[in-house]
């Protein structure tokens, strides 16, 4: 085993919160990286984790490696970097962090495709919907949305609008909106997620006029795919990614309502921490997903027009 795997293998313990979580970022066991860390508790001869049941605490010493632990790895990771650039090839561990939705329909293929680009290089993709901060443990998060940690670096990768998208049937069950105002008679999809206040949906008119409008969530989940499923089956109105709805507006399975209005974009950014710098393989990653999606992404072709309207 090199010595730089037990500074790796004790910040995976430090950034996941717990041994559970760090044998799981591991895929290893819970047993194997508590007989892990007591070896190198036992080799310092100090305590670096106080345990009590599943809550962990850093000791004073343990602070002091995980600390001096980040500037190690850091400059290992520039010195094989460095000496990577010298041969012109792009290898290595790349840590990609991606929402569920986009990861799936977007980031697995374009990885597979990099992977056959740069066959040296080992990949990991981590999917969720929750939001990354700069302390995260990956060297890309694809992060869609406003920009809101300015602790990271942000690369755009491709434009990405939202529409308010709803099934012709569910239309003409009900009735189509005239107005921003109309919303409130109307059942809304409502996705939640990271805590925000999803049931105001902000709208600004081609002159720039702007509206906060109150809707009722007739249902509402955390799962981008399920409000999606309960639009086209006439659930109500939805807000939706263009990414992710452009190939049922071509299809006329959903339509815009209010398409004199435009919700906030959505603007798709590759992002990394300041603090680790940008490594060769970050920086080809973000090379290919730029060349990948600009100067117009797939969702934004002639092929997949968004201005249907009932």
């Amino acid at each position: 085993m090199r010595e730089i795997d037990d500074p790796r293998f004790f910040l995976t313990i430090v950034r996941n919160g717990s041994l559970a979580a760090a044998a799981r970022a591991l895929n290893v066991t819970p047993s194997a990286v508590t007989q892990r860390l007591q070896q190198l508790e036992s080799g310092f001869g100090l305590q670096l984790i106080e345990r009590a049941g599943k809550r962990m605490q850093l000791t004073n010493d343990g602070e002091l490696y995980a600390s001096e632990a980040e500037k190690i790895v850091a400059q290992y990771d520039e010195l094989l970097d460095a000496l990577q650039a010298r041969k012109t090839l792009v290898r290595g561990h790349l840590r990609i962090h991606g929402t569920l939705g986009f990861g799936r329909a977007h980031l697995a293929p374009a990885l597979m495709e990099f992977k056959q680009h740069h066959p040296q290089i080992e990949i990991s993709l981590h999917l969720s919907d929750r939001e990354q901060n700069g302390e995260n443990a990956y060297d890309v998060v694809v992060h869609i949305g406003a920009l809101a940690d300015s602790s990271q670096v942000a690369f755009p990768i491709a434009e990405n609008s939202r529409f308010l998208l709803a099934s012709p049937q569910y239309l003409r069950r009900s009735f189509t909106p005239k107005t921003p105002e109309d919303l409130a008679s109307h059942a809304c999809l409502l996705l939640k997620q990271n805590d925000e206040d999803v049931g105001l949906w902000r709208l600004t008119d081609r002159r720039g006029q702007a509206k906060a409008i109150r809707v009722r969530a007739a249902l509402a989940s955390n799962d981008g795919e399920v409000i999606k499923q309960w639009a086209l089956a006439g659930g109500g109105i939805m807000a939706r990614s263009q990414w992710d709805s452009a190939n049922e507006i071509a299809s006329g399975a959903l339509v815009r309502v209010l398409s004199d209005w435009q919700l906030p974009d959505a603007p798709i950014y590759a992002m990394v921490a300041q603090r680790r710098g940008l490594s060769t393989r970050a920086r080809a990653f973000i090379d290919f997903l730029q060349a990948r999606f600009q100067p117009t992404a797939p969702w934004r072709t002639p092929a997949n027009p968004s201005l249907k309207t009932p």
